[in-house]
């Protein structure tokens, strides 16, 4: 029997770089919106919750929440790897796919692609394309087994508190882990949304595709063509700690 997967999408107002920038409009639809959208549309999801912060700043992401019928969970502003577990304990499942609500060209495709990698693979804590990456930034796809997340929650501290996930692929020796990669490699392209560069790549994406999903292969060709949009952002420096 497949296993009971639930999405979890981590979603905050406060960005240092690019503040409000989960509920900035795309095409009539927040970029939070079109991350939920793209992670219910992989089909693989038994239940999905926006995690947020109890901070009133993100009063808003739940008004968002509520506005589309999506379930929501509130916990502390630093300390995601609790907001995450106390998402789980709502809305129990067998394994958690994590998404950050800062990547609106989440590709449907990708995430049926590692649940269905995650449920082949018996015994298996916990699989990513991060790992070894060759996706663009912004479309990385990771799942963990809800055992494992809580173990994590005993054990993890620092910054793994922030990453939800790293301390369980920081510690192989204690974890089953496996890396997902998809050829060809197309990690040079940055499609997630940090900073104001990142903002007009996107946008520019949006606008000529419109409300929908993009299937990574045709966006990577529309890029390719376009030499001049792919340079807006290519040296951008990702943040060390995620901001959502």
């Amino acid at each position: 029997m497949n296993q009971r997967i639930v999405g979890i999408v981590q979603a905050r107002m406060g960005s240092s770089r690019l503040p409000g920038k989960v509920l900035r409009p795309l095409a009539g639809r927040s970029v939070l919106g079109r991350v939920i959208r793209a992670a219910q549309d992989s089909g693989v999801l038994a239940d999905l919750v926006v995690a947020t912060s109890t901070d009133p700043g993100d009063d808003a992401v739940v008004a968002e929440c509520d506005r589309l019928g999506v379930a929501w969970h509130r916990g502390p502003v630093d300390d995601v790897l609790t907001r995450f577990v106390g998402a789980l304990d709502a809305h129990p499942a067998d394994a958690v796919m994590r998404f950050t609500a800062d990547c609106p060209l989440l590709d449907p495709e990708i995430v049926t692609l590692v649940a269905g990698v995650y449920r082949a693979v018996p015994g298996l804590d916990y699989a990513s394309t991060s790992i070894a990456r060759t996706l663009p930034r912004g479309l990385d796809v990771e799942i963990i087994r809800a055992g494992t997340l809580r173990t994590v929650q005993r054990l993890a501290t620092g910054h793994h508190r922030v990453h939800v996930t790293s301390y369980a692929y920081a510690h192989p020796e204690l974890f089953r882990v496996l890396g997902v990669t998809l050829t060809p490699d197309r990690s040079p392209l940055r499609l997630t949304l940090d900073t104001e560069r990142d903002w007009q790549l996107v946008h520019a994406v949006v606008e000529h595709f419109g409300d929908v999903s993009v299937p990574l292969a045709k966006l990577a060709d529309w890029l390719d063509a376009r030499p001049a949009l792919r340079a807006l952002n290519a040296d951008e420096r990702q943040k060390r700690l995620e901001e959502s």
